[in-house]
């Protein structure tokens, strides 16, 4: 893959014989055009492969998460790219023949921001969770004015549910209105705080599950 500022005509996008142009990540790039294999994918390729689709399923529906407070832009490598990464190595359990996820191990944010203290999730009212916490502003750089950022995940549907804005931390309590759809069901529940100005988060802490009243 090369890149190039100008071409005689300027930029392209799409195939002009042996080449591909296009824009990627802000850079116009030209690249030869794959080529077709007609050898079967062999059983290591395969699981890599799954592992991988596995990965972008569980996390595609809170990238808006992920995009905001799965630590820093890295050079060419995005907060999402990075949260991709971890959980390819530390979140993900083959368990033959699928690819399950240790949710104890599971990250929706990573920061240095403190996070959330003596967390607790009961479900009492119907299709609501409620959050308590301990009041740990002025620790380091926590804010009373920071919000409780939550993601709720129904293994069954492979569904999220999440908020970036449940309460602020000196609140000590909040709640999530789930769908009715899940009530009954058993999720898994993560929790971080963020800054107002979304400029410092927490690395998230796995709440444990619940299942919704």
């Amino acid at each position: 893959m090369g890149t190039y500022n100008k071409g005689i005509m300027g930029a392209f996008s799409g195939k002009v014989g042996p080449v591909v142009g296009a824009n990627w990540r802000g850079k116009e790039v030209m690249r030869s055009l794959p080529r077709r294999s007609n050898k079967a994918a062999t059983p290591l390729q395969a699981q890599h492969r799954l592992k991988f689709s596995s990965v972008i399923a569980f996390l595609g529906p809170i990238y808006p998460i992920l995009s905001r407070y799965y630590g820093a832009n890295q050079g060419e490598k995005s907060r999402v790219n990075r949260a991709m990464s971890y959980h390819m190595k530390e979140a993900i359990v083959f368990t033959d023949p699928d690819f399950t996820f240790a949710y104890n191990k599971v990250q929706i944010a990573k920061g240095y921001l403190v996070g959330i203290e003596g967390g607790a999730i009961v479900s009492n009212t119907a299709n609501t969770i409620d959050f308590t916490w301990n009041n740990n502003t002025g620790q380091g750089e926590a804010l009373a004015t920071d919000r409780l950022v939550v993601g709720v995940y129904d293994a069954a549907t492979k569904n999220w549910i999440y908020s970036l804005a449940v309460a602020e931390r000196s609140a000590t309590t909040g709640g999530l209105l789930l769908p009715v759809t899940l009530s009954g069901s058993t999720v898994e529940v993560w929790a971080t705080f963020a800054s107002a100005d979304e400029k410092r988060y927490a690395t998230s802490t796995y709440l444990g599950n619940v299942v919704v009243g």
